[in-house]
């Protein structure tokens, strides 16, 4: 895996403070994507009256990723120790593949694309794109 520079967390620094307020629109939708594209990660969410894309419980995921996206942009200068405390819930409670975080993290970068198309330059794309992968490493390291 590519570390990441200091330009690359300036860049995510910056834009991420340009998308921010779009953050629950963009876990909603790629959560939503991801359940379509892959849908064997539904079943992660039997528990969800409604599976469909948008639905309450979408949004409501949604938020709780992009929510800890926001926490790791905080903590990108020590990922795997400042998201211990995700990496063992993900590990030991939910017992979520860690594949899955890579499909989350494509997803994302997928919507942010779409959303952002002017900001969303090809230094922002492989910057973001780095720290996606340091943020699904890191979730992953209890797995290990």
């Amino acid at each position: 895996m590519t570390s990441l520079t200091e330009k690359d967390k300036a860049t995510v620094r910056a834009f991420w403070g340009k998308v921010s307020g779009k953050a629950e629109d963009i876990g909603m939708d790629a959560l939503s994507r991801m359940l379509i594209v892959y849908p064997q990660t539904k079943t992660y969410f039997a528990h969800w009256k409604d599976q469909s894309p948008g639905s309450a419980s979408a949004k409501k995921h949604g938020i709780t990723v992009m929510s800890g996206v926001a926490d790791a942009v905080t903590k990108i200068d020590n990922l795997k120790g400042g998201l211990l405390n995700l990496s063992e819930l993900h590990a030991f409670t939910l017992r979520v593949d860690p594949a899955n975080f890579k499909i989350i993290s494509h997803n994302i970068l997928v919507v942010m694309a779409i959303m952002f198309p002017n900001d969303f330059t090809p230094q922002v794309h492989v910057s973001m794109d780095k720290f996606l992968a340091a943020l699904a490493l890191a979730l992953a390291e209890k797995y290990r």
